[in-house]
């Protein structure tokens, strides 16, 4: 007979309850799943400082913030970090609904509020633009239509903007307009504002500057009309497609014809800065000194392994060269070059083979090398005349990591000022006084905190994120693991690899690699991944390993491993990773038969040659928006790497894939935007029939109007769903 427990027992009905809770809090605690419809809706986009300001006090800080239809754009003191004063509420402006940006005018009198605007490339926007009076909180309208990077002037008496490739300036007093220019013409000439490349691969748009006293504008004129036109088809939805034109010079071909001018808004005399003994040249950076009478400028030859810093004295009109610097390879263009008071300035060069600040006197004499040692500065914040302090970002600690530091000008009493492992960035406040971090890692999402520039100690935490870590918690996620893998060449690479939280060695994983690998780039860098890393934890729960190796090429690691690739894209990055692929499927819990890899862009291009050149390694390949031959882009970045396809035509050819093709045997998916300004949908066609006359089946998918992106409504989710079924199918 069996003896059942006496239900009566008190201890044991605990025993029971307790067993329920614990099964019922199992339930309860059970992880949920990410979707693509989450990820790609915004669902894990992390709260930010939006339009974040420092006023001209160094004690308090503005920030846009958006209220359901309302916009405001209040101030914030660094101190206590309490909200002082709301300055502009959208509802209770006249003549326009709302804004999405703004500027104040030096002395703060005035705000500049921008609206309706749209994006004409990369960087460019035009809209409508309008003036606030603080004051009398009258607005009114610039310009009656849409312009571009309208500017204070330092003296805050006039705003200097870009209309149909003509340069402007409204007087804010007397409300006059005055045309600078007038030979703007659409794909002829444009004054003031960067023609398509420039403003791709030299990251600028605004070609004008004011001097200090503000009765000076400089701008550079762009002559393209003997630049070659590329057009592209715009499907929409009218009856028959039309065409966007525009100027693209391919590698090899005519540049734009730049020339510098200076105007004198006191006289409206304007005279031509020489440069005579350039030719075929760029002009990639203007800037006036602190001396209103003194501009400088950069001019770099067509190989751009030249730079020249040119000092421009308008009184003499005379040019005076007091900086070159050269290089076997390539000179990168930065925004570091910083005049200080005494006209003596700061630059950063990599002349003792890592990337470093420099003090030179104004006629470019070394005073003394600011930074130095086997690691890179990787942003330049300013220098304080008051404590005599240079900030800057580094990645002194280890290249994946960025910490924030300042420095005496003579290179002494070097201090760091965050803590914590992972990427700090910081914005500091007018006198260098406070600084806000921003600070994330591969686990924590962007927190934004208070700091004492001094010493950098933390005064208080703005935006922690917190509820965006909770729901985070809410999932079950891998971590996503850094090492170094070493080559057979003895090369160091680094890389990460993000495994299924239910991880286990004994089975063996299908592998999907992802880079990019474009020289100076880095995808191995301990910060907040977004969108793309919950994609890679979606496919992680599906059973994937994701690993991303940066190859030789890529950034932060000095000059040598960084140029090693010039003249040879595409051979040594590629090396790399059916080098690295070739080492994971060596691992035990990796299945090597199963090895894929994919990229945007100059990683599309990786990808392709990966599968090609790599046929035995990788057995799966997704090229988004990829070049497919260096022969069909641009000039200035491109040859900056290449030199030209006709002083290097083998260099061009081996490494395209396009010249593979009949070594394809994995799945291969190509995917391109047709409306891509930058790589053009050309390089998919001609790779799409290289791979039709070897013969190779492959899948492709075309995206109607869309930019280099590929975005807009639900693009970006139907997207990565046709990857991910893909990876499905093939890996």
């Amino acid at each position: 007979m069996t003896n059942f427990p006496d239900l009566r027992n008190h201890n044991f009905l605990q025993l029971v309850l307790l067993c329920l809770l614990f099964v019922s809090s199992g339930i309860l605690a059970q992880k949920k799943t990410l979707t693509l419809e989450e990820i790609w809706s915004g669902a894990f986009a992390p709260k930010r400082m939006q339009s974040l300001h420092s006023m001209k006090d160094g004690y308090h800080y503005t920030v846009l913030e958006r209220k359901g239809k309302e916009v405001e754009v209040n101030r914030f003191s660094y101190e206590t970090l309490e909200k002082v004063e709301t300055i502009l509420i959208s509802s209770e402006l006249a003549k326009m609904e709302t804004f999405v940006d703004y500027t104040f005018s030096t002395d703060e009198r005035r705000m500049m509020l921008a609206t309706d605007l749209e994006r004409v490339y990369r960087y460019s926007r035009r809209g409508h633009y309008y003036m606030y009076d603080r004051g009398t909180q009258k607005v009114s309208l610039i310009y009656e239509d849409k312009i571009q990077e309208p500017t204070f002037s330092p003296d805050d008496s006039k705003v200097g903007f870009s209309f149909d490739n003509n340069l402007y300036v409204k007087d804010l007093e007397t409300g006059e307009i005055t045309r600078i220019t007038t030979d703007g013409k659409k794909d002829h000439v444009i004054n003031g504002i960067t023609d398509w490349v420039y403003e791709e691969e030299f990251g600028f748009v605004r070609a004008f500057d004011w001097n200090k006293s503000g009765d000076r504008i400089a701008y550079i004129r762009f002559d393209e009309s003997e630049v070659p036109e590329f057009s592209m088809d715009i499907y929409g939805k009218a009856l028959y497609p039309s065409k966007q034109v525009f100027k693209y010079p391919k590698a090899g071909e005519k540049n734009s014809k730049v020339g510098l001018f200076v105007h004198d808004l006191r006289d409206g005399s304007r005279v031509e800065v020489p440069l005579d003994n350039y030719h075929d040249f760029y002009i990639p950076r203007i800037q006036w000194t602190q001396d209103p009478d003194v501009l400088s400028l950069q001019v770099i030859n067509r190989h751009q392994n030249k730079l020249d810093i040119i000092l421009y004295h308008t009184q003499e009109k005379t040019t005076k060269v007091v900086l070159t610097e050269t290089d076997q390879a390539y000179v990168d263009v930065t925004d570091n070059l910083t005049f200080l008071e005494d006209n003596s300035f700061l630059w950063a060069s990599e002349r003792d083979g890592y990337n470093h600040l420099y003090h030179f006197d104004v006629s470019g004499t070394l005073k003394h090398q600011v930074t130095r040692g086997p690691w890179e500065v990787t942003a330049f914040y300013g220098y304080d005349p008051d404590s005599k302090r240079v900030f800057y970002q580094s990645a002194e600690e280890d290249s994946i990591y960025r910490d924030v530091y300042s420095i005496r000008l003579n290179g002494k009493k070097k201090q760091k000022l965050t803590e914590g492992k992972g990427n700090h960035m910081a914005s500091f406040s007018e006198g260098f006084t406070f600084f806000i971090n921003t600070f994330s890692n591969a686990t924590t999402p962007h927190t934004f905190s208070l700091h004492r520039a001094k010493d950098g100690k933390l005064l208080k935490s703005i935006i922690d994120n917190q509820e965006l870590v909770e729901k985070i918690s809410t999932y079950d996620l891998g971590t996503k693991e850094f090492f170094t893998l070493t080559t057979e060449n003895g090369d160091e690479l680094n890389a990460w690899m993000l495994k299924p939280s239910d991880f286990d060695p004994n089975t063996q994983y299908p592998l999907l690699m992802h880079q990019y690998s474009g020289p100076g780039s880095q995808q191995v860098v301990d910060r907040w991944g977004g969108t793309n890393d919950m994609w890679f934890q979606f496919l992680a729960e599906q059973g994937y390993l994701v690993v991303c190796v940066d190859g030789r090429g890529t950034g932060f690691k000095g000059r040598d491993f960084k140029k090693v690739t010039y003249k040879e894209l595409g051979k040594y990055e590629v090396e790399d990773q059916i080098a690295a692929a070739r080492i994971l499927g060596g691992y035990s819990y990796i299945d090597a038969s199963r090895i894929g890899i994919w990229g945007w862009s100059y990683g599309g291009f990786m990808s392709s040659n990966c599968i090609l050149k790599g046929n035995d390694v990788f057995s799966m390949a997704i090229a988004v928006a990829p070049v497919t031959s260096w022969r069909f882009y641009d000039t200035i970045y491109t040859e900056r790497y290449m030199r030209t396809p006709q002083e290097n035509a083998s260099g061009y050819d081996y490494n395209s894939p396009i010249n593979h093709a009949d070594k394809l045997k994995g799945a291969y998916l190509i995917v391109h935007g047709s409306g891509d300004d930058n790589v053009h949908v050309q390089n998919t066609m001609r790779m799409v029939e290289a791979l039709v006359q070897a013969n190779k089946q492959f899948d492709m998918a075309i995206y109607p109007d869309r930019n280099h992106r590929i975005y807009g409504g639900k693009t970006r989710l139907q997207l990565y769903e046709k990857m991910t079924q893909f990876i499905r199918e093939n890996l």
